[in-house]
């Protein structure tokens, strides 16, 4: 296991998303471990605000050390707004290999719970099977663009395996938790080939799936047939949820006209 870099403090911790598929979202980490390469949107907006100097410091976690007292704070405030709480939007609650950052996760999680306030969890790390202890309403997602461990490595070097992370969130089904995919940001066929169908298959088990494209990707704006193939993909998304029960949500953007579930 590995130790965050060390502990910070905040004056505040809920806040409203901004994002279309979210409501409140909490980050209690500051930098990810991961090092994804898509490139990641988090750590170009904390570089450009000056939270991190550089892709190597981003690396490095800093733990919130205040945030169940800020939760203890801001909870009986915002409890009548909240809908929801998305851990996390610019770092990962279950990062990959620390067990501090997944042990703060979770006892925010159930702070949140205790209060009536529903969570949306979303990693690239593994999914601890005591997320199936707490409330029936959350849910519990693993971010899946690719079954292919070598494409991985490239881009997402420090992350839990693919099929790791599979492992934890079926058995999470399996005990009748509420489980979803974010399929975003999906490649383009120059970063990688694969078939998006065998990746459906793969996830037939969850309850959602949301899809998306990349974004701020040279290598995605170079690729000349882009605009086909995110509609290809995403029509091919539409079609195995409809056929399969599960609901879906296709990011703004991925898709020009789009009948969604």
């Amino acid at each position: 296991m590995k130790k965050v870099k060390g502990y910070i403090k905040r004056k505040s911790m809920l806040y409203v998303t901004g994002v279309e598929y979210g409501d409140y979202t909490m980050n209690h980490v500051l930098g990810c471990a991961h090092g994804c390469r898509y490139p990641c949107y988090a750590f170009m907006m904390k570089k450009r605000f000056g939270k991190v100097s550089s892709y190597e410091e981003w690396l490095e976690p800093y733990l919130v050390e205040n945030t169940l007292e800020l939760l203890d704070t801001e909870i009986p405030k915002l409890r009548d707004k909240i809908k929801s709480v998305q851990l996390c939007f610019t770092t990962d609650p279950f990062m990959y290999r620390y067990d501090e950052v997944g042990e703060m996760s979770l006892a925010a999680i159930r702070k949140l719970n205790k209060n009536g306030i529903k969570c949306t969890v979303l990693t690239k790390g593994i999914l601890p099977i005591e997320l199936a202890e707490l409330s029936e309403e959350n849910e519990y997602g693993i971010t899946l663009v690719s079954l292919t461990e070598a494409f991985r490595k490239r881009m997402e070097p420090h992350s839990a395996k693919y099929p790791e992370r599979l492992d934890a969130l079926k058995k999470l089904h399996d005990r009748g938790c509420k489980t979803w995919i974010s399929m975003e940001p999906y490649p383009t066929p120059n970063l990688v080939r694969q078939k998006l169908e065998k990746i459906l298959d793969a996830v037939s088990f969850t309850d959602r799936i949301i899809f998306g494209r990349t974004n701020y990707s040279k290598d995605v704006s170079s690729f000349p047939e882009q605009k086909d193939f995110y509609n290809q993909c995403a029509n091919q998304v539409i079609e195995f949820c409809s056929e399969h029960g599960i609901a879906y949500h296709i990011k703004e953007g991925t898709l020009t006209q789009l009948d969604e579930a």
